[in-house]
């Protein structure tokens, strides 16, 4: 009886292409198509892990941690200076899902500015410290790249403002320190105006322009029960 020999069936070899393009693990540097080159790990054929990315059309280059091809864990962002060819840093801390976000950075501003503090979603929010290139610095609770909560911002002149804030601005109970003349005002603030507060000296022997006379000393036989009850009349205007 004759033997019949069929031929061995074998998968098309586009499979055989698809399995070798397939990345996983650490690679050598791999270019895309629009010249991008990424050199790190992989998974999935995305990538995952440690790795660096060059984007050709900026020259801007990220190096980190990656998860299933997005910026996720702890990594450092700079941009190429046009001018002197050398790389600016620009943010370097946590990403979540491809943006800041998910713990602490630092970004360094165009202008020289500076924010060090937690983010969410690429934008400041929880508690950070921000230098602005005037010399005042704002440290506390931010929320949407805005400062909100408490915080404490405080001018080159020394000055310095403890209290609420909404939407950029002081709002709620707060105290300003005016250490050039030495004196406190304390109250309530809304949209960065003070509505009602106390002022006294503070400090004044050792302010640097004290006004021309001291304050007069108001008796009042509660000032603590008189903010209280400003801070009550506000709370119920805003609920």
């Amino acid at each position: 009886m004759p033997v019949i020999k069929y031929p061995r069936i074998r998968d098309p070899l586009f499979y055989e292409w698809d399995r070798k393009a397939q990345k996983c693990g650490l690679r050598h540097t791999v270019y895309a198509v629009n010249g991008d080159q990424y050199t790190g790990e992989w998974l999935d054929n995305l990538k995952h892990g440690k790795g660096t990315q060059i984007w050709k059309s900026t020259g801007a280059i990220y190096s980190g941690d990656w998860k299933f091809g997005k910026r996720d864990g702890y990594g450092s962002y700079s941009i190429l200076d046009p001018v002197t060819k050398e790389y600016k840093k620009v943010y370097t801390g946590w990403w979540k899902n491809d943006q800041k976000g998910g713990g602490r950075g630092v970004f360094f501003y165009p202008n020289g500015e500076q924010y060090d503090g937690e983010w969410s979603n690429g934008l400041r929010s929880g508690w950070g410290k921000m230098q602005y290139n005037d010399g005042s610095v704002y440290e506390g609770e931010w929320l949407t790249d805005q400062p909100n909560g408490t915080g404490m911002l405080q001018l080159p002149n020394g000055n310095r403002y403890e209290g609420g804030w909404k939407d950029g601005k002081k709002h709620g109970p707060g105290k300003y320190f005016y250490l050039d003349k030495g004196q406190l005002l304390e109250g309530i603030w809304v949209a960065d105006i003070p509505k009602c507060g106390v002022l006294a000296d503070f400090g004044r022997e050792n302010a640097l322009a004290p006004t021309e006379f001291p304050l007069p000393e108001i008796e009042l036989h509660n000032p603590a029960g008189v903010l209280a009850e400003a801070r009550a009349m506000f709370d119920d205007s805003h609920n």
